[in-house]
């Protein structure tokens, strides 16, 4: 089982029964394959004696959401273990536990989280969880200082961003957030009924600007050692747990781009919600707890993230100089708002949409669903630049569904 080749469920099972750390010898494994995502095969092998259970992720040569036509490096499994070992490591319980990497078969093997829910999944049921913004502003802080030239001897940190080299990840990513959706492109899906949305768009030459300017950042800034991909797709949660998977976009970007992502995800979901909330004074509550959410987790981030600068600071200059910690700040959170409106506007009219919104089943709902988050996601990016509160982020989202 040495040379490359996609896995089958037996095979799967037999390579199970080796991680003697969760199954004993009597252990009989069952194997289903679970991958519902664009790029792996995922395999649930579980012990029928015990009930215990691994998941063992395999990526595919090329991306799944298009066929063998979009050839992709398997060297992302590499990358996805150890940005996963990395995580675990600083965020411990927030991560998911890796047993093995097989970089012969581009699989990772690793703790089973069928206890949870995927969040955007738990989100879209009007479910809450109530330690979800204290969880997730500290994988973000302690993920992103510790990374950084703030956290980490520099030295160190250029090697370390030298083994998360993701070309052509971050080429996806290029693509499709900072390019096709601002253009005429095979890659872009969206339903005739905004075609004038998608035309404003690609006319906007004051949105094209910022755009220009945030991608410039995610081509040229590698502030921190990125999760890439961090959405509500790629955390599962419990309303006491919460632990990110899937880094295979991890490389080192500008922090902002991390917690954009959220962002925009949880915007993307406050637009749906127009559909799955029938009741008029219900949607407008769970609204507010999502802004609420949003809000509270850039306000855990940032005290996490200065405490760490405060106490753990490791560059000198950055430690000393007066005001210089508001500064990075303040940037860090235009970033933020910056990569939040890209991540709105790309799962609107690019590829690969969200369920929140893609899978309302009336048209008209789903219409207005989609021209809020580009109006929403517009407007972040082209405020981005002269925020200076979180809150003009939240007062946009509540201004564009107000009514």
């Amino acid at each position: 089982m040495s040379a490359y080749h996609p896995l089958s469920e037996q095979e799967a099972i037999e390579l199970a029964s080796k991680i003697t750390e969760v199954f004993g010898p009597e252990a009989r494994l069952t194997s289903r394959e679970i991958g519902d995502g664009n790029l792996n095969l995922v395999f649930h092998i579980r012990d029928e004696h015990s009930g215990r259970s691994i998941i063992m992720k395999q990526a595919l040569p090329y991306a799944k959401v298009v066929g063998e036509s979009w050839p992709l490096t398997l060297d992302r499994a590499r990358i996805e273990s150890e940005a996963l070992r990395i995580q675990y490591k600083l965020a411990p319980g927030l991560a998911p536990k890796v047993y093995d990497y097989k970089p012969e078969l581009a699989l990772t093997i690793m703790e089973d989280l069928s206890d949870h829910v995927i969040m955007r999944k738990g989100l879209i049921e009007g479910g809450r969880y109530p330690h979800f913004a204290e969880h997730i502003s500290t994988f973000m802080a302690n993920t992103l200082f510790f990374t950084s030239d703030l956290g980490m001897n520099q030295q160190e940190k250029k090697l370390q961003a030298g083994a998360f080299v993701n070309p052509e990840l971050c080429k996806i990513t290029e693509d499709l957030i900072f390019d096709d959706p601002y253009t005429v492109s095979d890659n872009n899906d969206y339903e005739p009924a905004i075609e004038d949305a998608a035309r404003a768009l690609r006319e906007d030459t004051e949105l094209h600007l910022e755009v220009a300017l945030l991608r410039e950042k995610f081509l040229t800034q590698g502030q921190a050692l990125l999760h890439g991909d961090l959405h509500t797709g790629s955390i599962f949660v419990t309303p006491e747990s919460t632990k990110v998977i899937d880094p295979e976009f991890a490389y080192y970007g500008p922090m902002g781009f991390d917690i954009g992502a959220l962002f925009a995800n949880l915007l993307l979901n406050y637009c749906g919600q127009a559909f799955w909330i029938k009741d008029d004074a219900l949607r407008s509550e769970y609204r507010g707890y999502l802004l609420s959410t949003m809000r509270n987790v850039w306000s855990l981030f940032e005290a996490k993230f200065r405490a760490h600068w405060d106490s753990s600071c490791v560059d000198r200059i950055a430690a000393s100089t007066p005001g210089y910690q508001d500064h990075y700040m303040r940037r860090l959170l235009q970033d933020s708002i910056g990569y939040a409106g890209c991540k709105m506007v790309r799962r609107i009219v690019g590829l690969s949409h969200v369920a929140d919104i893609n899978t309302i089943s009336d048209p008209d709902i789903r219409e207005q669903a989609q021209r809020q988050a580009l109006a929403i996601g517009t407007a972040l990016i082209k405020l981005n630049r002269t925020a200076s509160s979180i809150e003009q982020a939240v007062d946009i989202a509540a201004s564009t569904t107000a009514g």
